[in-house]
């Protein structure tokens, strides 16, 4: 006598729309994207858009504008005061850049070195970028007034001036004041993002160059700035684009004057959308400082370029 067994089969139910859709890999990554998208839709693409749509209008607080197309970027080109904000804009930008990443570097140079109570070195340089800008403003306002200036109290004492200085009363020492208090801001976040890029450098590359008898010069030219260029491009870009759209330090302090010699783009276009309620021509001035934001990005990113070489790859 045989007997046959035949398995068990458990019948294939069929899945219902919802449950294939919630399967479907596309859906899950638009549904993953769209809480970011819908943050980046309601903070910075409708922003954007209404301040382009705004630089083509003659719009004032309380009124709506009318089309006028370019005639705001037609006056705001033949306005002097706008060429003098481009031009402190960059200069501003450039020197102060230069200085934080001077100052910056050679601390993380300084820091990476085994130091006593170097992490207390650490927590104490990146004060400056802890304390929030309005009230560093606040206390360069007070280190550069006229009246009350330690450094001019302190210059007098020592005998080295009978008057106090002049900081921020006439053109170029206002300029100069900012950008020195732009660079000891600065100075933190560049430090310390390079000295993050510094302990990422393998010891065994300077063993293997001490061994070829090279110098101090020689090791950071040939290892510590290739190998810390893909981090210097990103820091110097976030630096120019920090620096470049600075508001508060630049407004506490001399809120764009003397004589309108100090305004930055972001100063300029505040004060002649806000205070002045000419909201059209504010905005085509913050509009015009989309190419230059542009150009940062690009160095970023042709700079990250060179860094294929690292990986193996051929540069493109």
């Amino acid at each position: 006598m045989s007997s046959t067994t035949t398995g068990w089969v458990r019948p294939k139910i069929e899945q219902n729309w919802l449950i294939r859709l919630l399967d479907w890999k596309p859906f899950l990554i638009f549904i993953c994207l769209l809480p970011a998208i819908g943050l980046l839709a309601v903070f910075l693409t409708y922003p954007l858009g209404l301040g382009i749509w705004l630089a083509f209008t003659d719009t004032t607080i309380g009124r709506s504008g009318r089309w006028v197309g370019l005639e705001n970027f037609e006056f705001m080109f033949e306005d002097p005061i706008f060429w003098n904000a481009v031009f402190f804009s960059v200069f501003y930008t450039g020197v102060a850049t230069i200085g934080k990443f001077g100052l910056g570097l050679w601390l993380a140079l300084l820091l990476n070195n085994h130091l006593p109570f170097k992490s207390l070195l650490r927590a104490i340089i990146l004060l400056p970028w802890i304390v929030p800008t309005v009230l560093t403003a606040v206390a360069f306002w007070w280190i550069y007034n006229p009246q009350f200036s330690v450094i001019s109290w302190m210059l007098i004492e020592l005998g080295l001036r009978d008057t106090n200085v002049d900081f921020i009363n006439t053109a170029w020492p206002a300029r100069w004041s900012l950008i020195a208090a732009n660079i000891w801001r600065g100075i933190p976040f560049v430090a310390i993002s390079l000295l993050a890029g510094l302990q990422t450098i393998s010891p065994s590359l300077y063993e293997a160059a001490l061994l070829d008898g090279s110098t101090a010069w020689q090791r950071f030219r040939y290892i510590t700035f290739p190998m810390l260029l893909p981090i210097l491009a990103i820091v110097m870009t976030f630096s120019i684009i920090f620096t470049f759209t600075d508001f508060q330090l630049v407004y506490a302090i001399t809120r764009g004057g003397p004589v309108n010699s100090t305004h930055l783009l972001a100063t300029l276009a505040f004060q002649r959308g806000i205070p002045a309620g000419q909201l059209g021509e504010g905005a085509a001035i913050a509009v015009s400082m989309i190419p230059f934001l542009v150009f940062a990005t690009l160095f970023s990113y042709f700079a990250l370029a060179r860094r294929k070489w690292q990986q193996g790859e051929s540069n493109d």
